[in-house]
């Protein structure tokens, strides 16, 4: 078995299909002597797909700091860590970035590997312009604050890409359709899983379909701003 190049290996996994791990992944996941998951329950359930037994170590966002400075410290010892999310890449509305602030601070040797990732992924199949994107993370749940984000989305150059619960997707459509009938919208949903779904079209129009049946699921939204053409198929 190849030696560990890193002292941490930030490493993205599949968004809904196991299939989409790539083979350096795995080999990385194979190799390090203890994987960080912010849910080890639920990673354990990709790793014992690929026959991956690991120690597993609990990182999530009410206990990273405390485990950033435990893994930076390790990492110095000798030990080779892996860190993954839930899903995608992990720092990215996950777990990750005080980490990476703390392993700086230390000097510990770290890399992040490419794969997959569902801003990306919901911007290419969106059919909204690609040459310049804001993501915003998860939507404020507080009417006021998702107000301005959304009028700043409709006025924006570019597209604008946000996480937003299934929950209150309906009325974030309808508030984008009050504010401009005619923004061009993506509600991408369950990426790569078995319903994947792309609901494209005007805010108006997604919010009179929404109306009628609201979508499920894992959702990214997406507003094309005031440069994206306002027909969308």
């Amino acid at each position: 078995m190849a030696e560990v190049e890193y002292s941490v290996y930030f490493v993205p996994v599949p968004i809904g299909n196991r299939a989409d791990v790539t083979l350096r992944a795995l080999d990385v996941l194979r190799k390090v002597d203890v994987i960080a998951c912010e849910d080890t329950r639920h990673s354990g359930l990709l790793l014992s797909h690929y026959e991956i037994r690991k120690p597993l170590m609990s990182m999530h966002d009410h206990n990273e700091q405390s485990r950033a400075g435990e893994i930076a410290a390790r990492a110095a010892g000798g030990e080779s860590f892996a860190v993954i999310s839930d899903a995608g890449m992990p720092g990215v509305s996950d777990p990750g970035y005080r980490l990476i602030q703390t392993l700086k601070e230390k000097e510990v040797s770290f890399t992040v590997l490419p794969g997959p990732s569902a801003v990306v992924t919901a911007l290419v199949g969106s059919g909204l312009p690609t040459d310049a994107f804001f993501f915003g993370g998860f939507l404020p749940v507080k009417s006021g604050r998702k107000g301005s984000m959304l009028q700043a989305a409709v006025e924006a150059s570019h597209t604008s890409i946000f996480y937003e619960s299934p929950h209150r997707i309906v009325k974030t459509v309808q508030a984008l359709a009050a504010l401009d009938p005619d923004v061009p919208v993506c509600v991408a949903r369950e990426l790569t899983k078995t319903f994947e779904t792309y609901h494209r079209g005007p805010a108006s129009r997604l919010a009179a379909e929404f109306a009628e049946r609201a979508p499920k699921g894992e959702i990214v939204l997406l507003v094309g701003g005031v440069n994206a053409p306002r027909a969308v198929n």
